[in-house]
């Protein structure tokens, strides 16, 4: 019998703010990938400009640990590419767990995920699900619950940020009182989630140390990240290596940051998002 594969994985956002490298939550966009022993390599999506070759990050995951020959790929994803939402980790995560749970290879997945991607905060917030906090290397990421009442609204730019351009705006040195400012706020930020205390996780999301240094790439959403109390949200962070603006918003107030954000802010996609519990998934066909 052919096996035949369902994997879901969701979008991530990463830093938090102060957690940079270190903090990073799942989100309710998804990326399905769908993979079946067919007896011809091929892959499929409708994503516009997605390699349909080996070189396609799930083929190239899945690779990791088994060969793809006879073996057809069909990709369909939520999550923008290049916007600071875990495209590139969904879809090695998806191809690893495919592999992984097609041939019950008992893989460590969050290990080869990490080096795949280069660092770890997107692929353990895609894999495990909930809030992640990676403390190092070669540590094991821990997982906890969103806060209940916590939602997020999305403001995505049209252009794309490259990760590289972003990675080069920081320094090898910070000053030690900006450390110091991150570690505390980080602390003040996973209290805030832990207790479901809205005013904490409002204090905890001031960054000093990565968005300020990539203001030049993403003007805008840097804008956007200072009104967000004046725009009705608990505070904002730029996801990951920006340029999308993820909006922290109390239930109550995820439909007046949309409206207003639509009315003051044409130029970006907003989308509503709720902080995903659940990690990849995969289902057998």
């Amino acid at each position: 019998m052919r096996r035949h594969r369902l994997v879901r994985v969701p979008a991530s956002s990463a830093n938090l703010g102060p957690g940079y490298d270190v903090l990073a939550a799942a989100l309710s966009l998804q990326l399905e990938l769908e993979v079946e022993e067919t007896g011809e390599f091929f892959v499929h999506s409708d994503l516009p400009g997605l390699p349909t070759d080996r070189s396609n990050l799930c083929v190239r995951a899945f690779e990791r640990l088994r060969p793809a020959d006879g073996v057809t790929f069909q990709i369909r994803s939520e999550i923008p590419v290049a916007a600071g939402l875990g495209s590139s980790a969904a879809a090695i995560v998806a191809g690893l767990a495919a592999a992984d749970h097609m041939y019950e290879l008992d893989a460590p997945l969050f290990e080869l995920a990490a080096e795949l991607e280069g660092h770890p905060d997107n692929v353990a917030a895609a894999l495990h699900g909930g809030f992640v906090i990676c403390p190092g290397a070669g540590e094991a990421p821990v997982r906890f619950d969103p806060a209940p009442g916590l939602e997020g609204v999305l403001a995505i730019p049209s252009h794309e940020v490259p990760t590289a351009a972003a990675r080069a705006a920081m320094p090898a040195e910070l000053p030690l009182d900006e450390a110091v400012h991150n570690v505390g706020h980080a602390a003040l930020l996973v209290l805030g989630l832990a207790k479901d205390d809205f005013s904490l996780i409002g204090l905890g999301l001031r960054d000093l140390v990565h968005q300020p240094r990539r203001r030049e790439l993403y003007p805008r959403s840097m804008e956007l990240v200072d009104r967000a109390q004046e725009l009705g949200a608990v505070g904002a962070t730029i996801s990951g290596a920006g340029p999308t603006v993820l909006f922290w918003c109390h239930w109550e107030q995820t439909g007046g940051v949309m409206e207003r954000l639509k009315g003051e802010a044409p130029d970006v996609e907003v989308r509503r998002v709720t902080f995903a519990p659940g990690g990849a998934d995969v289902g057998e066909l």
